[in-house]
C-alpha cells in the first residue's frame, strides 16, 4: 500500500507535495487527469492508481495495468512552453523516468524516442503525453507514465516484448519508492526548464543520446504516416527523429519506431 504522508513528506519542496490523489482503481489516470484539467485543477496535481480498467497508451494502445503490480500515473504540469517546443515533454519525461529507474532498481535501460524505457530490448515503462485544447502559452498537459514494476507475466499480443522491474533485477522494487524518485526526478527536470527554458531545452538531444541506442546509428522501421525505413541521425532542434532513408532524410514527427528486421 501507498503511505500517502509518507510520499508527501518526501515530496517538499516540489510543486507536487500535497497534491496526490490515490485511486484503488478506475479507467485511467490520463482520462480522469485531462478532465480535472479542464476544471482548473493546478500545476503540479498527480494521480496515482493501483489498476487501471482501460489503461492507455500511444496510438490508442491499451497499458496492461494489473492491480498492484505497476505504477500507474499521470501528473498534471502548467507550464510556459510554445506550442512549437511540446514534442520535448515526452523526452523529458522519458529522462525523469529512467533516471527513477536507475536510482531505484541500479539497472541499465535504453530510451526509445520517444516514449519508451526499455530493460534488454524488453518495454518497462511507457510515457503518454496529452494536452487538453486551451489557447495561451501556459500550457496544461498531462504526462502519463506507466513502469512495471512486479509483473511475472504478459499478453502474447504486445508489439514489443514487454519486463518488469522486479524481472530484470530478480528482487522486488518498492513502488512508493520509485514513485517519489520519479517525482523528484521531474521535479529537477522542470527547475531546469524554469531557470532557463531554452538553455535546458537545447540540452536534451545530447542527454537523449546519452541514455538511448535508437536515436543515432539504429536501423529502425517507422510506423505511422510516415512509414520508412532507415538508419536514425539524432535529433533535430525540435526534439523530433532524424532517419536516413534511401530516398533522403527523413524528420519524424509522428509515430514510432522499431528496430528494422536484420538492423
Amino acid at each position: 500500500m501507498l503511505d500517502i504522508i509518507a510520499i508527501d513528506a518526501a515530496l517538499a519542496g516540489t510543486p507536487f507535495a500535497g497534491k496526490m490523489h490515490h485511486f484503488s482503481t478506475i479507467d485511467s489516470t490520463n482520462t480522469f487527469a485531462m478532465g480535472e484539467a479542464r476544471k482548473g485543477a493546478p500545476h503540479g496535481s498527480f494521480y496515482v492508481a493501483d489498476e487501471q480498467s482501460a489503461g492507455r497508451g500511444r496510438s490508442d494502445h491499451r497499458w496492461h495495468s494489473a492491480a498492484g503490480d505497476g505504477l500507474y500515473l499521470s501528473v498534471l504540469l502548467r507550464l510556459e512552453i510554445a506550442a512549437a517546443e511540446l514534442a520535448w515533454v515526452p523526452l523529458l519525461a522519458g529522462l525523469a523516468t529512467h533516471r527513477a529507474i536507475a536510482d531505484t532498481a541500479n539497472v541499465a535501460a535504453d530510451l526509445r524516442w520517444p516514449n519508451d524505457i526499455l530493460i534488454g530490448g524488453s518495454k518497462v515503462a511507457g510515457i503518454l503525453v496529452e494536452a487538453p485544447h486551451e489557447a495561451g502559452l501556459l500550457k496544461p498537459l498531462v504526462v502519463g507514465i506507466g513502469i512495471n514494476i512486479h509483473q511475472r507475466g504478459f499478453p502474447p499480443d504486445l508489439a514489443t516484448p514487454a519486463t518488469s522491474l522486479d524481472l530484470a533485477t530478480g528482487r522486488r522494487g518498492s513502488r512508493q519508492r520509485l514513485l517519489v524518485a520519479l517525482l523528484q526526478s521531474l521535479h529537477v527536470e522542470l527547475a531546469h526548464l524554469e531557470a532557463g527554458r531554452k538553455a535546458a531545452l537545447a540540452t536534451i538531444p545530447a542527454r537523449v543520446e546519452a541514455v538511448s541506442t535508437w536515436v543515432r546509428g539504429r536501423m529502425v522501421e517507422v510506423h505511422g504516416p510516415q512509414a520508412c525505413t532507415g538508419l536514425t541521425a539524432g535529433l533535430d532542434a525540435a526534439g523530433f527523429l532524424l532517419v536516413s532513408t534511401a530516398s533522403g532524410l527523413v524528420t519524424v514527427t509522428t509515430g514510432g519506431i522499431r528496430e528494422a528486421q536484420g538492423g
